[in-house]
């Protein structure tokens, strides 16, 4: 088992003011999985990815990854786990606008001891995957198309060949048709043995995946899979 929660809440304080954003939560991930977690605005599906990406931690119930509890890990050890395990791509790219292309990808391994050379060739490899044209690997990343920076921000989450890909809406800033390449990619990257969480509200996206979660005022609706896979 990848992933496994039990019985998750998570209780918000505003003063005297508690707001549950999830309710009891339990559910399992396989390795290998595609999985889209879907739901409306204020549905908790954002706090749940905050907490299978190991940003923040349940008000009660326990988290698994890989049979480690991360539900009792300090600030320290979360850090360790999100650099080691989890590979990140944002809705906003997040990438460094006055650095390359080969620069960004590189960077989750800068602090590690591995060779410049070494970092090169992995960074390399991570772009190949993630589909972004060679010529594109010593632009600036500013000087991309929004699903050319997606595609960058996908090679970086692959550059620690981690063992969860989650994309947190993954194509809310891009069009219809780019929206498709980027969602073809993470199709190719499943395919090849990646497991993927995807958050998403956006129901023609989740059907790229072949498991839907949905959720709703913090519980889960339903948890099917996805006959109708367009992928």
């Amino acid at each position: 088992m990848l992933i496994e929660c039990q019985d998750l809440t998570k209780i918000y304080k505003t003063g005297d003011v508690e707001t549950a954003a999830l309710r009891g939560i339990s559910l399992t991930i396989e390795k290998g999985e595609f999985v889209s977690i879907i739901g409306p605005s204020g549905s908790g599906k954002s706090t749940l990815m905050h907490i299978l990406g190991a940003l923040d931690t349940p008000t009660s119930g326990q988290f698994f990854l890989e049979n480690a509890d991360v539900s009792t890990l300090d600030d320290d050890a979360l850090s360790e786990l999100r650099r080691s395990k989890i590979g990140f791509v944002f809705q906003s790219f997040n990438l460094l606008p006055r650095a390359t292309v080969l620069r960004n990808v590189m960077l989750p391994l800068l602090y590690l001891n591995i060779g410049e050379m070494q970092r090169k060739q992995k960074a390399l490899a991570a772009l190949k995957s993630a589909g972004l044209e060679e010529d594109r690997y010593y632009n600036l990343s500013n000087q991309l198309s929004g699903g050319q920076m997606q595609r960058v921000s996908i090679a970086r989450a692959l550059i620690n060949n981690p063992a969860i890909i989650l994309a947190d809406e993954p194509t809310g800033n891009l069009d219809t048709k780019t929206s498709q390449v980027i969602m073809e990619a993470l199709c190719r990257l499943h395919k090849n043995g990646h497991t993927i969480i995807l958050i998403t509200h956006e129901a023609e996206i989740a059907a790229y995946s072949e498991r839907i979660i949905s959720i709703r005022d913090g519980i889960i609706e339903s948890d099917k899979k996805n006959a109708k896979r367009l992928n």
